[in-house]
C-alpha cells in the first residue's frame, strides 16, 4: 500500500502477501494438532513451520523504512503518530471483539484488562497483536538505527553480534532462549537490522541475480532440518533445536533480507492478473493477519465435518489455499471501513 510519503512499491506488497499466507497456513495446519505432526516432504516445512512468516514482516519493516527514510531527516513525533494511525484502529477493534467474547463467556474481569494493558509493553496481545508490540519497540529505536546505518554502518553488524551474544548468555543462564528469540525485540532486532542492512547492500545483491534460487533453496533445507529437530512446538525433542534459537532470528533475517532486496531490485511493476492479485493481498495483509484468528480454526473444522475429511497433513495444506481466499472479502471490508478512514489523517514526517 502507499506510504505516507506517497511512495508505493508493488514488489513489497507482494512480499507481504507471501508472509501473511505463510502465517495463515501455519495456523490452519493446527487442525487436529497438525503442528505436532512429523515433518512433511521437503520443502513443505515453510508452511508447517509457518511462524517464519512473522520474520518476513519484521525484515520487511527494516528494509522498507531504510528505503523510505534513508539519510533523510524526520519529524519523529509525527512518524509515531502516523504509525499509530496505521496500526492502532484495527488492533483496538480486535481487542474490543475479544473483550465482547470474554464478556459473553463471563471472563471480562480485572485480570483481563491488566493482561491487555500489559500487552502494550510486553508481547502478550492476542491474535498476533504481540508482534505489533515488538514493531513499536523497533520504532522507538529506529532513529538511532538510521543514524547508525548512514554514519556508522559497521555498528549495525556490531549490534547484531551484541544481540547474538546476549542470547548466548540467556541460554547459558536459563537453558532456553526460544521465548525471547521469538516473542521479543531481543530476538527480532536481528531481523530489523538485517532488513536495513539488506537495503544498504541492495545494489550488490541485485547484481547477484543467479544467487536468489540457491539462497532460497539453502534456507528451505535449513528450515526442513529445523523441522526435523522438533520445530517450534517441540524444542525439547533435540538439544540442538534449543540451541538453534540463539541464531534462528539471525538466519531468518539474513536469508529474507537477501531475497527481499533481490526481489525489490529485480522486480518490475506489472499489471498482470497474478501480480495485481498478490499486491492486493499484500495491501490487506494487516487485516488478514489480525482477523484470521477469528476464523481459521473454525474454517478447518467446517471443512472437515461438512466437505472433506482432513485425514492427513497433506490434505490440510491443500485445503488451506481456498480457505485463505475466504478471508479476503472480510479483510477488504476491514481495510475499507476500519483502516482506510484513519489513513487519511496521516501527515508527512519528512523534514
Amino acid at each position: 500500500m502507499k506510504s505516507s510519503t506517497g511512495k508505493y512499491y508493488q514488489a513489497l506488497d507482494q512480499i507481504r502477501a507471501v508472509a501473511v499466507f505463510v502465517v495463515f497456513v501455519w495456523h490452519f495446519n493446527h487442525f487436529d494438532n497438525g503442528q505436532f505432526a512429523n515433518p512433511l516432504v521437503f520443502p513443505l516445512s515453510l508452511f508447517t513451520e509457518g511462524h517464519t512468516g512473522v520474520a518476513i514482516f519484521m525484515v520487511l519493516s527494516g528494509y522498507l523504512f531504510a528505503k523510505l527514510l534513508g539519510n533523510k531527516k524526520i519529524n519523529y513525533p509525527v512518524f509515531l503518530y502516523n504509525r499509530c494511525l496505521r496500526l492502532l484502529p484495527l488492533l483496538v477493534c480486535v481487542l474490543l471483539i475479544i473483550a465482547a467474547k470474554a464478556h459473553v463467556d463471563d471472563k471480562l474481569n480485572t485480570a483481563f484488562f491488566i493482561h491487555v494493558l500489559k500487552g502494550f509493553l510486553l508481547p502478550t496481545l492476542p491474535n498476533g497483536g504481540w508482534s505489533i508490540t515488538v514493531e513499536f519497540h523497533f520504532y522507538l529505536i529506529l532513529p538511532v538505527l538510521l543514524i547508525m546505518a548512514t554514519k556508522f554502518p559497521n555498528l549495525l553488524m556490531f549490534s547484531l553480534i551484541v544481540f547474538v551474544g546476549a542470547r548466548v548468555g540467556l541460554y547459558v543462564l536459563f537453558g532456553e532462549v526460544q521465548s525471547v528469540s521469538y516473542w521479543t525485540i531481543i530476538g527480532r532486532i536481528d531481523q530489523f537490522l538485517l532488513g536495513i542492512i539488506g537495503f544498504k547492500l541492495k545494489d550488490h545483491i541485485a547484481g547477484k541475480k543467479y544467487l536468489a534460487l540457491p539462497v532460497a533453496f539453502s534456507f528451505l533445507v535449513f528450515w526442513f532440518y529445523f523441522d526435523t529437530l522438533g520445530g517450534f512446538y517441540n524444542p525439547e525433542a533435540n538439544s540442538t533445536n534449543k540451541a538453534l534459537w540463539i541464531i534462528i532470528p539471525t538466519i531468518e533475517g539474513g536469508f529474507y533480507a537477501f531475497l527481499i532486496a533481490w526481489y525489490d531490485n529485480c522486480f518490475r511493476p506489472s499489471n498482470g492478473l497474478i501480480s495485481r492479485f498478490m499486491a492486493v493481498v499484500g495491501k490487506y495483509s494487516y487485516s488478514i493477519y489480525l482477523l484470521h484468528f477469528f476464523f481459521v480454526f473454525e474454517i478447518s473444522e467446517f471443512i472437515n465435518t461438512k466437505i472433506i475429511t482432513l485425514s492427513n497433513p497433506y490434505v490440510v495444506l491443500m485445503a488451506a489455499l481456498p480457505s485463505f481466499l475466504v478471508i479476503l472479502p472480510i479483510s477488504f471490508i476491514s481495510f475499507k471501513f476500519i483502516e482506510a478512514p484513519f489513513l487519511r489523517y496521516r501527515k508527512s514526517y519528512l523534514r
